[in-house]
């Protein structure tokens, strides 16, 4: 997690210093902008589905494009989310970059002048009819970087949502069976408390322990409270039903041992792979963790369900592919995402743990990722894509992530937590003269 500390500054500037430096090497290699080298930088794991896709995208580019080369750079989640405004303010950016999407990210990139406007291009390449309306709202941002309205500023190729992963062998030695409403989930982990087990598998330090905050918050929300929150269409309240239950729970859960207190110390890498080795029955977590888990965990029977009894869950299509503003090969990067669009591309990922966005139905025969695409077809169809609670301001994930952390120490009761986290969300919407 990043602190405002001096020292944590100094790190951060040094992380800066050595991607910069690392890109200037790769220009002056490769004499970037002569229409030869894409730079590409990605963050996701070799093993998962999207990086399984993107790595035969980048075969078939090379293929397609001869005498061009693809510089495939992987940088890490917070490597990128952290550094990308200065070095997409910078002639060291690359010509593609996979970023996250939101007000807070994507968004603020896009306010901010770094991103291509990729609106014509989406346009003449077809982009704009491969990704259906609810997808498409985190691929527009108007003038104050807020998302679902003004110009294309980012691709998704596939979806994303949170579920519930669990350990089918831990189940079924304690009795259990897949819970249908919240409070049978509640009774299956006080199951496994009686028993000395920890249910859930979580990381405080990172994105994991807000999107549970948020799968409980949206056990009493509806859409307008999502639209609320997320599109600033009405004031927020704090204080409100949702996000009290959802403190409160989150709170009672660690009380009641759900969840470890040393949890607020443990990074989502951590996390996956505690669950992988079957310390943990269940991890509540993203889409993204499938085809890791499909391929490493060899112990133990696991499955998924969707969080019992909500309609709204965490989720949205993908990351984006996003241009710099900066790129100086953008042809090329836009050859490359037209590659990722192909239904070649797109089955493959679905074959491998992912949720394509323009797959042939009929080629994905992996029993597991069919079980996963449908569930979120079964979202995105009842419009029960909520997105996630970090986008609605810029440096929001830290907030959160301070936030969870001060309920599972319990230095802050959940109340305090809810006035820390809302001061800065409603500093934002002032800033916008909304």
């Amino acid at each position: 997690m990043f602190r405002y500390r001096r020292g944590a500054v100094v790190i951060a500037l040094v992380a800066v210093a050595a991607l910069a430096l690392a890109a200037c090497g790769a220009d002056a290699e490769d004499g970037g902008g002569d229409g030869k080298t894409l730079r590409l930088w990605h963050y996701e794991g070799a093993n998962s589905a999207m990086g399984t896709a993107w790595n035969e995208a980048i075969k078939q580019f090379e293929a397609s494009h001869p005498g061009v080369t693809v510089r495939f750079e992987e940088k890490g989640f917070e490597q990128i989310r952290q550094n990308a405004g200065m070095i997409l303010n910078s002639d060291q950016a690359p010509d593609i970059m996979e970023y996250n999407k939101g007000n807070a990210t994507a968004g603020l990139l896009s306010k901010q002048g770094l991103l291509t406007d990729l609106t014509g291009e989406a346009t003449r390449r077809g982009w704009d009819k491969l990704i259906g309306a609810g997808l498409r709202t985190t691929s527009t941002y108007d003038q104050d970087g807020i998302m679902g309205s003004g110009n294309w500023y980012g691709v998704p190729n596939y979806g994303e949502y949170v579920m519930v992963y669990y350990n089918k062998d831990l189940f079924a030695k304690h009795n259990l069976r897949v819970p249908t409403t919240l409070a049978e989930f509640t009774a299956a982990m006080d199951t496994f408390v009686a028993a000395k087990v920890t249910p859930l598998s979580v990381g405080g330090a990172e994105y994991p322990a807000q999107q549970i905050l948020y799968e409980l918050a949206l056990a009493r929300a509806d859409r307008s409270f999502v639209d609320d929150y997320q599109l600033y269409k009405s004031r927020v309240d704090f204080h409100g039903p949702q996000l009290t239950y959802a403190a409160n729970t989150f709170a009672d859960w660690v009380r009641k041992g759900y969840i470890a207190k040393n949890s607020a110390g443990i990074k989502a890498e951590d996390m996956g792979v505690a669950f992988e080795q079957g310390t943990f029955p269940i991890l509540i977590s993203g889409s993204w963790w499938y085809g890791r888990f499909a391929a490493e965990i060899k112990n133990f029977e696991w499955g998924t369900f969707l969080f019992p009894g909500n309609s709204l869950h965490p989720g949205s299509a993908g990351n984006l592919w996003v241009v710099p503003q900066h790129a100086r090969n953008k042809e090329l990067a836009y050859d490359f995402i037209d590659i990722t669009m192909k239904k070649e591309i797109q089955n493959l990922l679905g074959n491998s743990g992912g949720v394509p966005v323009a797959a042939d139905p009929s080629a994905i025969t992996d029993a597991k990722s069919q079980e996963l695409i449908e569930n979120f077809n079964k979202i995105n169809s009842a419009d029960g894509l909520a997105f996630y609670p970090d986008w609605p301001a810029p440096g929001y994930y830290d907030v959160l992530v301070a936030g969870v952390q001060q309920l599972i120490n319990a230095s802050k009761t959940p109340d305090q937590v809810l006035d820390e986290i809302a001061k800065p969300y409603v500093d934002n919407l002032t800033s916008l003269g909304k």
